[in-house]
């Protein structure tokens, strides 16, 4: 007779920054006992591929005064960083680009002080769920990889961001020690100061990787290669604002009559002396219902030509991080190309890139290393995530538009193949691109998280109802 499975009322998949705010959303909320299990392989909560990060140089890419963990307590995490010693005063420190291990440290923290004085308790198991069933009971049972099983009234899903594959023929057949990926920074450190890398992919994950090669003293070509050749652009060093945008007038209008908008109110802002930078952050938190209201083939639109000068206006770096490529531009070191790429191919111990530029010619590129900076994939069937495979197989989850990220209600409420919302299958972050676009920044997961934790205490308290209306203890 096989044993029981475990029970916990609520099971969060993924422990990265995504999970840990469902986390201590629920233990603050918890009225009553609950047990929480995140299950996250890693030995930390709070991190994941964003936060996992201990080098000094890679900061947050918004100022510190834009990253608390509560909307309504907004000068959060600038109390962290005041109590933890920063010698700035409360205005510059809500000004500055934060390293990124703070904000890791600054979420430990919060979920550590909450967990403390909550009603719920919370259990980290080092394990990956590698499915999810519903039982003949309702519940939903994941089966996780030592063979274990949990059953849980609710699941969440924060399984974080998956970096795309490495987008040339011939790459999955190089030794590993010239095939590195951006994210991996044990990798990245063994790379010679001497040698010539070519970094495929010029957005966020570029500048992390130039700034980390950098702090290592390196003094090799670094080569910069995208389809476009766009870099990200810098954030305004002086935070202006802009009321130009009627943002209501937006959403009435298809996609072509809002970029002619957004271009005016940018043009109008140069006159007032002010920066562009100041009209996307007024676009800012309207994203998520410009998208929403789009139709279906302006959204494609959107994908097909518009998405990569978005990304390079919306997220935005620091000031001295732009200086810093700026600077290894000017002195040669660092060179930027427009390329298809078409092989890699190893040749002793280097290996050579074959492409075509932005004109069609062919070149080739001979470098001792090729490192994997093209970002987060939003291609839910080329996520490589064996659970997102296996609940699109058994029906329990459907690719979101576009085959982005997974088909949820706007809640977060995952829907089946059918197309009916469940209501204990939930998902918050990367898994709700295609449905809200912008769901990757801790301003949208805090919101996500006290969404999805609302819903589920408020469902708790109905089922207590229920059962003292029924007469059960």
């Amino acid at each position: 007779m096989s044993p029981l499975p475990d029970h916990c009322q609520v099971a969060i998949v993924g422990g990265g920054a995504a999970g840990t705010l469902v986390a201590l959303r629920l233990l603050e909320a918890a009225t009553a006992p609950m047990r929480i299990v995140v299950l996250e392989p890693a030995a930390t909560l709070g991190q994941g591929v964003a936060y996992a990060t201990d080098r000094a140089e890679h900061v947050l890419n918004v100022p510190a005064g834009r990253m608390s963990l509560w909307p309504q307590r907004p000068g959060d995490f600038i109390d962290f960083l005041l109590a933890d010693g920063q010698d700035e005063g409360e205005a510059q420190l809500a000004h500055r680009f934060a390293p990124r291990r703070d904000f890791a440290r600054y979420l430990q923290q919060r979920l550590a002080q909450v967990r403390a004085g909550s009603m719920a308790t919370l259990e980290h198991r080092r394990l990956r769920a590698r499915s999810v069933e519903r039982t003949a009971q309702g519940l939903l049972c994941a089966t996780l990889e030592d063979g274990s099983q949990l059953q849980a009234e609710d699941i969440v899903l924060a399984c974080g961001n998956a970096l795309r594959p490495l987008p040339v023929r011939g790459a999955a057949s190089l030794p590993a020690s010239m095939r590195v990926d951006a994210w991996d920074l044990p990798a990245l450190a063994r790379i010679p100061p001497q040698a010539a890398v070519a970094i495929v992919g010029t957005g966020l994950s570029m500048a992390d990787t130039v700034l980390s090669l950098h702090a290592q003293g390196h003094t090799g070509p670094i080569h910069l290669l995208s389809r476009h050749g766009l870099l990200p652009l810098p954030h305004d060093p002086a935070h202006a604002r802009s009321t130009l945008l009627d943002t209501e007038a937006l959403l009435g209008e298809g996609l072509r009559a809002r970029m002619r908008r957004v271009r005016a109110a940018a043009r109008q802002a140069a006159r007032l002396d002010l920066p562009w930078q100041a009209v996307m952050d007024e676009v800012r938190p309207h994203v998520q219902a410009l998208w929403r209201s789009l139709g279906e083939a302006d959204q494609r639109r959107f994908l097909r030509h518009v998405v990569r000068y978005w990304d390079i206006h919306r997220h935005r770096i620091a000031p001295h991080v732009h200086d810093l490529l700026h600077t290894l531009r000017a002195r040669g070191q660092l060179r930027v190309r427009a390329a298809r790429l078409e092989l890699a191919m190893a040749q002793g111990r280097c290996l050579r890139l074959s492409a075509h530029d932005a004109h069609g010619h062919p070149f080739a590129l001979d470098v001792d290393h090729v490192i994997n900076a093209t970002g987060v994939e939003l291609r839910v069937q080329a996520m490589r995530n064996p659970l997102l495979e296996q609940l699109q197989g058994c029906g329990l989850a459907s690719p979101g538009a576009h085959g982005i990220g997974l088909d949820c209600q706007v809640d977060g409420r995952l829907r089946d193949a059918p197309g009916q919302a469940q209501p204990d299958l939930h998902a918050i972050g990367s898994l709700r691109i295609g449905s809200l676009w912008e769901s990757l920044a801790i301003p949208e997961l805090r919101v996500q998280a006290g969404e999805i934790v609302g819903a589920l205490i408020q469902k708790r308290v109905e089922r207590n109802e229920e059962r003292v209306g029924a007469g059960e203890e």
